[in-house]
């Protein structure tokens, strides 16, 4: 009997963890149509992914001020986009938080870290949350690697960064950067999702 008892305790956690990592029921899977949107940047201009029209696809990544992970995981954005802009791949980054819930994730304090940090990429706040909805994303850091397939930008990898919350150098799996290498030489995507390890993303209380 007690042995039963912790097995259907075991199962209960390993369900939960299931749940945790899994993206929003609807949404975007790898193959899908990347939704579009319009997201006011630090600058204070509306943002777009059909702006940049040369763009051959992007790295977007839903991520915050405040979370110790997406912090880890900062200056590691950072040179991602340096190293693929020019190719065609700008990060977007966008920060999904209610700032109710973290007052450190404001648009003011959004400003204010993408200055002192000198981000190179659009630092975009997604008030109603609907983006990060649409798309499915639960963590800060998570990544959604777009490519241009005609006039849309289609999905080609969803998850985590690489494999090494705390040090990039130590990680031994750089998924954004294999899924970029494989997409500019024209092949398929080996990886195309991992679990998204980082804070819960904090959603706005229900009235």
């Amino acid at each position: 009997m007690k042995n039963k008892v912790l097995l259907l305790a075991l199962v209960a956690v390993l369900t939960s963890l299931s749940s945790f990592f899994r993206p929003l029921e609807g949404g975007l899977q790898v193959g899908d149509q990347a939704a579009d949107f319009k997201l006011k940047n630090v600058d204070g201009k509306t943002v777009s992914l059909a702006d940049n029209k040369a763009a051959k696809g992007y790295i977007l990544v839903f991520t915050c001020n405040t979370c110790p992970y997406a912090q880890a995981y900062e200056q590691r954005i950072i040179d991602l986009h340096r190293k693929y802009a020019g190719q065609g791949y700008p990060v977007v980054a966008i920060n999904p938080n209610d700032p109710q819930v973290t007052p450190g994730d404001s648009f003011a304090e959004m400003q204010k870290r993408a200055s002192s940090k000198k981000y190179p990429f659009a630092y975009l706040l997604d008030e109603t949350q609907e983006v990060a909805r649409t798309y499915g994303a639960t963590r800060t850091p998570h990544v959604y690697v777009l490519q241009r397939a005609g006039a849309d930008l289609k999905v080609a990898y969803i998850g985590a960064i690489d494999n090494n919350t705390e040090d990039g150098k130590a990680a031994t799996a750089r998924y954004v950067e294999q899924a970029l290498t494989e997409l500019m030489a024209g092949r398929p995507v080996s990886t195309t999702a991992t679990k998204a390890v980082g804070c819960g993303i904090k959603w706005k209380k229900k009235a």
